[in-house]
């Protein structure tokens, strides 16, 4: 991607063309308004690169459908260059039309039509480079016939968009590549004239009188076979110019303006043409110079630039070295809204966007269909084509305390940190410009090295992921590697499969709030993705709430489908193992019974409240489990949720989901089954941010086999002996509370190795060991520092501990881990769910085998 250097970052406006009020699509609904459309077709825009043709940083929407674009941007153009008495050689002027040649090549090899090609259009970078401007406005709206204006100068259209007329012509089609030749040689040929090729039809804005000379020079060529270039050069009165142009160049601009479009070349077939023989072509490139991840894997793709004793001497020659130019051009933009930048606001103060009282807009009539008459055309539906230069003024004030080694960091060294400032929230330092700065940089640099650096971008993302690069950094923390963009072109996504009903239905009710993902182009997006899965996973089949799960990665990858689908792949068997299999049913509700479980572990009091009114998860909890969340939270919250949840294992969620019901307690503590139910169907507003905190303390408190599935990927192998005995789903059900492993309880309780305490104890124990035996057996082998309360003289007739010096043990350790562990089938569940239903929390059960395993590896004790 190309870096700032010189460039400044320009804005512009314009308005789509509004629906007939009346209009609605084949499926019933309102037209997709052409702002979104033309949003949609701007994105990929954003990732194209090539040093002839200026970037495109972004697009927004705003008020009335306006739409306000940000491009690279330089001042000088060639119109401006003429009126300053600038004189352009006829070598400037090859030089020119070589690398305008170039940047028309590159947007042909990407689908793309100029169409827009004209003297203010065509600029000049400070080192004297050419760039095309506004190259894309013809694409992004849809050939034109999203907006109600022209695309292109009349003075250098080509004859057959001159014929055809303005937007899509429904006869002939889009325009092709060649109108931008034409156009290149009517550029030229006002270069040679010095600005003077019909002026005063120019000057004077006589577009009817400039398109009749435009079809007189087409006619007179074809009815006479007269020469192009004379009759250009007569009618503007300097036929002395023309004897003045070499051989090479007049041959070129012959090949241009030929009126036979079916003769006419395409612009990559001019770079042959002998104009052109002094040229280095070895360096043209017209491939895509954006970097896709992983980076790694397209090492040969990137550019190697020459060593230029200019560019040295440059940089000598410089009082103050500017960093910043040199970082890339999207991210400068970035920092540059965080640093306060308003696209709308700089436009505002150049006077491009007035205010008109509401009802000077009024209809003279208003037709019972809708339709409206009578209103005078509103000239701010015209293009206006002025670009307005953002001040970057903000942004370097706010990062002139910035070390110059930031830009630079040395990722190997260990003493590299940036202090996080732990005391703002994630909505806040997504906001501060140089702490985003700091971590933008960081992270880049560990993308380059990925994968050898993912173990390092694990552990800066437990700080915080920049919304910058989420998207790769997501991608980072799923192992994606290989050739990704390969193993997507390779799936069939094309031919017709039994889900695509179901999918088309879904994909239009997908997060259509979102601007983004409400266009058209987001919706072929997502069917390519979803069918690439659904082919791609024969044993699987479609959910609904699949569309739901690819919306984040679609979102943040917008431009690259093939990382989206990587990563929808790589989440989903991590996350989901066995969710989408076409009987699910043993797989949701052993997830939901350890979600139970999980609550009841946390917060006995709400558990047996929604026990008692008999609100269970299976009413509410699957639809947050079977899209993580997706479905009842909208992408803002899910992009800072799904930053937590994907460091951690296929348990977090559950912990999300306990803290969800943590926030929301006081409310559902005082609602009946018909409140909860009305709560839940329309998700209520959520403090995401807290969420976040409280999923990383549950997770933390949880003891790690208690949230262990037969289900899950890792445990799924049955020849394996795993840590933890499964039990029957029926039985899982049927407890309330988490059994855990005998290894866990040697955790909770820090037992030796050897059996005993670690060490003497200067606190209290982070658990408590209830043993539920006889006390004859526990007299012949016990736990050190557990406590006997016998399960048949455990609690009172009418409720509650019966008192005892255990009880009371027990009762202090009230908020702290308690483990209940027996040898007979149910007593220790039994008394584990009176704890519960007492108010206890934090509540588990030893696994049955698990008195065995102690006893086996010398943690039983018998006293003396």
């Amino acid at each position: 991607m190309g870096s700032l250097g010189r460039a400044q970052i320009g804005i512009s406006t314009f308005f789509p063309s509004p629906h007939p009020t009346d209009q609605c699509g084949t499926n019933g609904l309102p037209l997709t308004p052409n702002s979104i459309v033309i949003i949609g077709r701007f994105q990929r825009l954003k990732t194209l690169y090539h040093q002839n043709v200026c970037q495109y940083l972004d697009i927004i929407r705003a008020k009335h459908e306006r739409l306000i674009v940000a491009e690279e941007f330089y001042s000088e153009n060639l119109q401006l260059a003429l009126k300053n008495g600038k004189k352009f050689s006829y070598t400037d002027i090859k030089t020119i039309a070589f690398q305008v040649v170039q940047g028309l090549s590159f947007l042909n090899a990407h689908g793309i039509v100029n169409r827009n090609l004209s003297p203010v259009n065509i600029v000049f970078t400070p080192k004297g480079g050419v760039k095309l401007s506004r190259s894309c406005l013809y694409h992004m709206t849809g050939s034109g016939a999203r907006v109600a204006f022209p695309i292109g100068s009349p003075v250098f259209m080509a004859p057959e968009v001159v014929l055809t007329g303005q937007g899509l012509s429904p006869v002939f089609g889009p325009s092709g590549p060649k109108v931008d030749v034409w156009s290149l040689g009517m550029v030229l040929i006002y270069l040679i004239l010095e600005g003077s090729l019909w002026a005063s039809e120019s000057e004077n804005n006589h577009v009817q009188k400039i398109f009749l000379k435009v079809l007189s020079l087409v006619k007179g060529v074809q009815d006479s076979s007269s020469d192009v270039l004379k009759l250009l050069f007569d009618d503007n009165h300097a036929l002395e110019k023309l004897q003045e142009i070499p051989s090479d160049l007049a041959s070129f601009l012959r090949i241009c303006l030929t009126v036979d479009v079916t003769k006419r070349p395409i612009p990559c077939e001019l770079l042959n043409h002998e104009v052109f023989a002094n040229f280095d072509k070895a360096k043209v490139k017209l491939t895509n110079g954006f970097q896709k991840f992983p980076a790694v894997f397209n090492l040969k793709e990137l550019p190697v630039g020459d060593f230029q004793n200019d560019d040295l001497l440059q940089d000598v020659d410089d009082d103050e070295e500017d960093l910043l130019s040199e970082r890339p051009l999207h991210e400068v933009y970035h920092l540059w809204r965080l640093a306060g930048g308003d696209m709308e606001g700089e436009l505002k103060k150049r006077g491009l966007i007035k205010t008109k009282p509401p009802i000077m807009t009024l209809p003279v009539i208003l037709l019972h269909t809708g339709e409206e008459l009578g209103m005078e055309k509103d000239r701010v539906l015209l293009l206006d084509e002025t670009i307005v230069p953002a001040s970057m003024a903000q942004l370097r004030q706010r990062l002139k305390h910035v070390d110059p080694s930031a830009y630079f960091p040395l990722i190997e060294e260990d003493e590299y940190e940036i202090v996080s400032p732990t005391d703002l929230s994630i909505t806040l330092k997504e906001t501060t410009v140089d702490y985003q700065f700091h971590r933008i940089v960081l992270f880049q640099r560990l993308l380059e090295g990925y994968p050898y650096t993912r173990d390092r971008i694990v552990r800066e993302a437990r700080i915080d992921i920049p919304p910058f690069l989420r998207g790769k950094i997501w991608a980072a923390l799923l192992g994606i590697q290989g050739d990704i963009q390969g193993t997507y072109d390779a799936i069939d996504k094309e031919s017709f499969t039994q889900t695509d009903r179901q999918i088309e239905v879904d994909i239009p009710r997908c997060h259509q709030y979102d601007e983004l993902l409400s266009s058209p182009t987001a919706h072929e997006k997502f069917k390519r993705i979803l069918k690439a899965w659904v082919v791609s996973h024969t044993s699987l089949v479609y959910w609904q709430g699949l569309d739901s799960l690819c919306a984040p990665f679609l979102s943040l990858n917008f431009n690259d489908e093939a990382l989206g689908y990587a990563c929808l792949a790589a989440f989903i068997p991590k996350y989901l193992h066995n969710f989408f299999l076409k009987d699910n049913s043993a797989i949701i509700q052993e997830y939901l019974a350890v979600f139970s479980q999980l609550i009841a572990f946390h917060d006995p009091e709400l558990f047996n409240h929604l026990h008692e009114i008999g609100f269970i998860p299976e009413l509410y909890a699957i639809p947050w489990f079977l899209t993580m969340f997706c479905h009842v939270f909208p992408l803002k919250k899910i992009y800072h949720l799904w930053d937590t949840l994907l460091l951690g294992n296929s348990s977090y969620p559950l912990c999300i989901g306990v803290a969800i019901l943590e926030q929301l307690r006081d409310q559902l503590l005082s609602f009946g089954f018909n409140e909860c139910i009305l709560l839940f169907s329309d998700m209520p507003g959520v403090d995401i941010d807290r969420v976040v905190r409280d999923a990383k303390r549950i997770f933390c408190n949880t003891p790690r086999t208690a949230s262990m599935r037969r289900h899950d990927r890792m445990y799924n192998d049955p020849n394996v002996k795993h840590e933890k005995e499964f039990i029957p789903l029926s039985q899982l059900k049927a407890e309330i509370c988490p059994r855990i492993s005998a290894q866990d309880l040697v955790h909770i309780c820090e037992l030796d190795e050897n059996g005993g305490a670690r060490s003497p104890r200067k606190t209290k124990p982070r658990g408590l060991i209830v043993d539920v035996r006889p006390a004859e057996e526990f007299t012949c082998g016990q736990i050190p520092e557990s406590v006997n309360i016998p399960y048949n003289q455990a609690f009172l007739e009418e409720g509650g501990l019966a008192p005892s010096p255990a009880a009371n043990t027990l009762t202090s350790f009230k908020g702290r881990v308690i483990v209940v562990v027996g040898n007979r089938n149910n007593y220790p569940a039994k008394v584990g769910t009176e704890l519960v239903q007492l108010g206890f929390s934090r509540v588990c059960v030893l696994e049955e085998p698990g008195l065995s395993i102690l006893r086996t590896r010398g943690h039983l004790t018998v006293p003396t």
